[in-house]
């Protein structure tokens, strides 16, 4: 009886020490690097419902240091960081469903959920990725304004990937676990092209505010997030 009180004991310490262990953390070098996490992977502490309606977790979940969209709930809408950042670099590790769409946007226009957009998609069975111009609205995009390469260094669904967003004196860019994928340069030509041939040309200010919330978009299908931290960078 002894042993087997001993070995349920150390199951279940076991037990905890894994599902302690999948909570997001920084390292001392991350810290000393001025990393902060934007997820504590307990509660909604420091995000918000872009609308500005009270957040009561409707349509988003947290499961052992994971956030989801969580469909079956119903629709919960957009969520933003309480904090807004300038120049950053973010971090954040993402995992689709089949099918599935969402994004992290960046630099919003005032009171929207209206801004930069990396997209985050399952480019073979969302027809949303087949749209667009040569690939814009395709994982890791610059959503409908700059295309990422067709072949990316992507995981398949269901898998976990690491999405990172590097934003600096107005150049930013796109990396998908380790590659970067684009770049460009906020206000420059290029940038303006690229907005006037988009869906937001009309949209006066599109992605040149000096400063903004981070978005976790909510767009109806399964996503998980987690291990969601930024770096703020000095000019």
């Amino acid at each position: 009886m002894k042993k087997v009180k001993l070995f349920a004991a150390l199951l279940l310490l076991g037990t905890s020490m894994q599902l302690k262990a999948q909570l997001p953390a920084l390292t001392k070098k991350e810290k000393k690097q001025g990393w902060v996490l934007l997820f504590n992977g307990k509660t909604f502490d420091g995000w918000k419902k872009a609308s500005g309606q009270p957040f009561t977790a409707k349509g988003w979940q947290i499961d052992d240091g994971v956030l989801s969209v969580n469909p079956a709930d119903g629709h919960g809408g957009d969520i933003v960081t309480d904090r807004k950042f300038s120049d950053f670099e973010l971090s954040v590790e993402f995992k689709v469903e089949k099918g599935a769409n969402s994004g992290i946007k960046y630099y919003l226009l005032p009171n929207t959920s209206l801004g930069c957009e990396y997209q985050i998609i399952d480019d073979e069975n969302h027809p949303d990725a087949k749209l667009g111009i040569a690939g814009n609205r395709r994982l890791a995009s610059f959503y409908d304004v700059i295309p990422a390469p067709l072949k990316k260094p992507v995981k398949p669904v269901g898998q976990w990937n690491k999405a990172v967003i590097i934003a600096k004196n107005n150049h930013v860019e796109h990396w998908l676990n380790g590659v970067k994928m684009l770049e460009y340069d906020r206000g420059s030509a290029a940038f303006n092209a690229g907005i006037a041939k988009s869906k937001f040309k009309n949209e006066k200010g599109f992605g040149l505010v000096k400063e903004s919330p981070i978005l976790l978009q909510e767009h109806g299908d399964t996503v998980h997030f987690r291990n969601i931290k930024i770096r703020p960078l000095t000019k």
